[in-house]
């Protein structure tokens, strides 16, 4: 087990990896309290999903450019997005939470990861709101932040369920993650030794996309990772670094993961590193307004 404690103006973060058999769905477990550094933040969209167990204020989220922001009491569940989402967060906020590996939250939830697809939803509506209260009041009354993650973990074992299915799209996603998404879908269903149309249908059941969609996120999320706001950007050689058939095409898949084009992305990420250096969240979350 691991822990992690962040600090930045105004804002306080641990976190720390959860213990087997969670370790195995989850990256980890984390407690944020604080003020946000912007009012909106977007969230570009990653091969990852995560559920927010709301204390403070509500938020709200726009789940794209093309729907109205809802609002959040309790929390939301998010799988695997495949857009940017927009965060609007109170003046201050405080919360613990889950950051799931792709396939992580399948064997908590009552209904197929496909169903979620871009589409939060509250706590309430995965656990039901007795659950969720009495969730919320253990947690508002515990000693601190390591006893509300504690909590949380013991929330989590006792709910954890089946997911038919777990093992092969685990497997799967594991090898599509080790290659940065730089590997066929034909090449993965032989190996799995299952049909495609199996393959794909599993992955949207405990994932919400096909293995072919979490391939094109993890190519993404790789080399954005990979630039240095704080240097000059070759984008041609980025792009065919990275494998994509030109300049063009990557500039297509950066306004479909983060709603930006390259160069507005990296003015954001600058902007974020000269108002608020060292801060916690920095790295993926950008200023919105």
């Amino acid at each position: 087990m691991t822990a992690g404690v962040g600090d930045a103006v105004g804002v306080e973060y641990v976190s720390r990896v959860p213990r087997p058999p969670l370790d195995g769905l989850i990256d980890d477990l984390y407690y944020l309290e604080g003020a946000p550094p912007y009012a909106r933040l977007t969230l570009p969209a990653s091969p990852a999903a995560f559920l927010i167990v709301n204390l403070g204020a509500p938020f709200r989220i726009r789940a794209g450019t093309d729907i109205e922001a809802a609002e959040y009491v309790d929390g939301c569940v998010v799988t695997m997005p495949t857009r940017a989402f927009e965060f609007g967060y109170p003046p201050k906020t405080r919360s613990v939470g889950v950051h799931f590996k792709p396939w992580g939250p399948a064997p908590f939830l009552p209904m197929p990861a496909v169903e979620l697809c871009d589409r939060p939803v509250t706590v309430e509506q995965v656990w039901g709101r007795p659950a969720v209260a009495e969730l919320r009041d253990r947690l508002n009354t515990a000693g601190g932040p390591h006893e509300m993650l504690t909590l949380l973990e013991e929330e989590l074992t006792r709910r954890l369920g089946d997911a038919a299915g777990l093992g092969l799209v685990r497997h799967t996603s594991r090898i599509i993650a080790a290659t940065s998404g730089a590997v066929a879908v034909g090449d993965l269903r032989v190996a799995a030794g299952v049909s495609s149309t199996h393959l794909a249908q599993r992955f949207k059941e405990l994932i919400g996309v096909t293995p072919k969609r979490m391939a094109r996120s993890y190519r993404f999320t790789a080399t954005v990772l990979s630039i240095n706001p704080a240097d000059p950007i070759d984008w041609a050689d980025l792009a065919r670094s990275a494998g994509y058939f030109d300049q063009a095409h990557f500039g297509h898949e950066f306004r479909a993961f983060t709603g930006l084009t390259p160069t507005r992305y990296v003015e954001v990420r600058r902007r974020f590193l000269r108002e608020h250096p060292g801060h916690v969240l920095d790295g993926w979350p950008l200023p919105a307004d």
